[in-house]
């Protein structure tokens, strides 16, 4: 019998996604999503149209002692219409039985990491604000996302400069709405 999951217990290991990781993702981020009520529980499938499509510029998995527990994905976002080096964080997934153990964090500060190494301007998502506000995200008037309440909306610039405008994602994040 395994000890419970814990960073203090396992040796975690964030790193890029290899082709033989993709089913495991796709039920990683199944599982992660089964029990959130505003999930219509397609999130997988945008990760197999993000990355069919080539728009997954950042895609990690936690993996702890061989088994993957996590993904977070960011794919290139426009804002007024173009892009201006900006990207979207989402989904960020972690198995329930690991939740909780501080590896979603450990994913976002590499997705983040990963962004600044391709030069990236900033950073959308949609979230909770007590969570993702640790890692420098907060409510921007000047950033709108359609359908979306703002107080959920959030951006972090690498620049500390924001761009202005309607901010649109990939069309697989069609399949989430």
């Amino acid at each position: 019998m395994s000890a419970q999951p814990s960073e203090t217990t396992a040796e975690l290991l964030i790193r890029a996604e290899r082709g033989a990781d993709v089913t495991t993702i796709g039920k990683v981020v199944c599982a992660a999503f089964a029990s959130v009520a505003r999930s219509n529980q397609k999130e997988h499938l945008l990760v197999d149209r993000l990355r069919e499509s080539g728009a997954l510029a950042v895609t990690l998995v936690a993996e702890v002692e061989g088994r993957v527990v996590g993904h977070v994905a960011c794919s290139p976002v426009t804002i007024a219409g173009r892009f201006c080096d900006w990207y979207g964080l989402a989904p960020l997934a972690v198995l329930p039985s690991y939740q909780r153990t501080g590896i979603g964090s450990r994913l976002v500060i590499a997705g983040l990491e990963s962004l600044c190494a391709l030069q990236a301007q900033g950073c959308v998502l949609l979230g909770e604000p007590e969570y993702y506000g640790r890692f420098g995200f907060s409510i921007r008037e000047n950033l709108l996302l359609k359908k979306v309440p703002p107080e959920y909306f959030l951006a972090r610039s690498f620049s500390n400069d924001y761009p202005h405008g309607k901010v649109a994602y990939h069309p697989a994040f069609a399949l989430c709405s």
